[in-house]
């Protein structure tokens, strides 16, 4: 079937009920991190479209905006009360709130190619980390950005001299080879490749498992090698940073990037259907019916998508997922111990916390101008502990590192429990999947690529492309 692209007007109005909210993005604002709503007008029924994508997060923000490029009418429905799915923001006491530990790296490709660095204000961490380990901090640090303190931190007990060579030869391994090849090399559990290259096992328990583990939410670094060499790669070529108006203002970016009218929040799919028509369509919580003409593409995260193809030859979710919580605390912004941008990481062994910084050291704009604010983070969810009781574990905790009157004097303001952090990537991976399902059903997300911001938006483009393909468009 060939479909010329003037069959098409380039957007469609979306007219939605009282149980929707039409989208628009107001950018300026640096306090609204969360859509404004106009009044919707009533109507029946929802009108078909060209595409239905489900999900505005990062993957389904990508292939909107694949599709939009093309001039390919579609609806993006998203069942939460703003875009981003699991790369959200919230605004609580003047504090800019990420849900759960985020960092965005420079490198990223595909980020590159979609995204305007200048405008997301990108505030940057130091290249490296400070390890807690014998009760002491101990600093790791990038031999290219910080010469002088890497130079001075060979003889500190995180590692051999022989060890911080290593890291160089890594370096230099992935640097040699493309995206592509890392992605799609013989992989093994992170864990083994960093013992195949000969790391010592002090470098592995104080360092790679704590700042790893907390990149992959997986302190046992069963994770591919292939993930571990991109993300190697990644901070080899780029900088850790947070934008200044929170992780939020990434998919904020992308949405506002699309037509107005074609973003329905609070719009949550239970089911989709397909028939011979080749056109699945798809029912909503309040039973409204939309159907597309094109084809769907379903951008939820992996447990939700499982649960919508069930019986469809959809995915099958690898167990367990990676689960993580964060917890954030304020403080007087002159009584905080440190005032560098700097990721510290528990090399102890021991303890609930794997890595915490000061927020407002990395981005200023994360607080009020006389607070700061403190992100800790844990691995995994602790369901059969309070959250009373998991903030006094980590004040208990951290007292040791930074001083009992300091961290006492710390006032507990959220925890975030982020049941599925990311997918369980471990070796069997294909990071190329088929994003095809049936015919006019696509999915896409970072469980089919790369368990990164990068691979959510290289999933949803592929999507987008996938479903352009197979129904064989031509320019008129």
């Amino acid at each position: 079937m060939t479909i010329t692209f003037s069959s098409f007007p380039c957007t469609t109005p979306f007219f939605v009920s009282s149980s929707h909210k039409r989208l628009r993005f107001n950018l300026q604002s640096s306090s609204q991190l969360s859509p404004t709503t106009t009044l919707p007008l009533q109507t029946p029924s929802l009108p078909n479209t060209g595409v239905i994508v489900i999900g505005a997060g990062l993957a389904g923000l990508a292939a909107a905006l694949h599709l939009n490029s093309q001039n390919i009418p579609f609806v993006l429905l998203e069942g939460s009360d703003g875009v981003g799915g699991r790369v959200r923001t919230d605004f609580v006491d003047g504090f800019l709130l990420d849900r759960g530990f985020q960092i965005f790296i420079t490198a990223y490709p595909e980020a590159q190619r979609l995204l305007d660095y200048k405008t997301l204000d990108l505030q940057k961490f130091y290249s490296g980390a400070r390890v807690f380990y014998n009760g002491q901090f101990h600093t790791v640090a990038d031999p290219i950005r910080h010469f002088w303190d890497s130079a001075k931190s060979l003889t500190n007990p995180i590692g051999s001299v022989v060890d911080k060579l290593l890291i160089g030869s890594t370096r230099i391994r992935v640097l040699t080879k493309s995206y592509q090849e890392i992605l799609s090399a013989d992989e093994a559990p992170t864990i083994d490749l960093l013992k195949k290259i000969g790391f010592s096992d002090s470098i592995i328990r104080r360092f790679f498992r704590p700042f790893f583990g907390g990149i992959f939410f997986d302190t046992e670094l069963e994770t591919t090698s292939r993930l571990f060499d991109f993300i190697f790669k990644c901070l080899a070529l780029g900088d850790n940073t947070l934008p200044a108006k929170g992780i939020s203002a990434i998919p904020e970016q992308l949405a506002a990037r699309l037509p107005s009218d074609s973003i329905l929040l609070n719009s949550k799919v239970v089911s989709i259907d397909l028939d011979e028509s080749e056109s699945p369509s798809v029912r909503l919580h309040n039973g409204q019916v939309l159907r597309s003409e094109l084809g769907v593409i379903l951008a939820v995260e992996e447990p939700e998508a499982a649960k919508l193809l069930a019986g469809k030859g959809g995915p099958v979710q690898k167990t367990p997922v990676r689960s993580t919580v964060c917890l954030y605390f304020t403080a007087d912004r002159n009584q905080i111990p440190v005032q560098d941008p700097v990721l510290f990481l528990n090399g102890s062994g021991k303890g609930i916390v794997n890595n915490m910084f000061f927020a407002t050291n990395v981005a200023p704009s994360y607080g009020p101008p006389d607070k700061a604010l403190v992100s800790v983070s844990l691995i995994g969810l602790f369901e059969d502990v309070s959250d009373d009781e998991l903030a006094a574990m980590v004040v208990e905790e951290l007292s040791s590192w930074f001083g009992e009157k300091t961290v006492r004097a710390w006032k507990h303001l959220r925890t975030y429990r982020v049941g599925f952090a990311q997918p369980n990537q471990c070796p069997p991976t294909n990071l190329s999947k088929n994003p095809r399902i049936d015919s006019g059903l696509f999915v896409c997300g970072d469980y089919l690529t790369s368990a990164t911001f990068d691979g959510a938006l290289v999933s949803g483009r592929r999507a987008a492309e996938a479903l352009l393909k197979d129904k064989a468009f031509t320019r008129a």
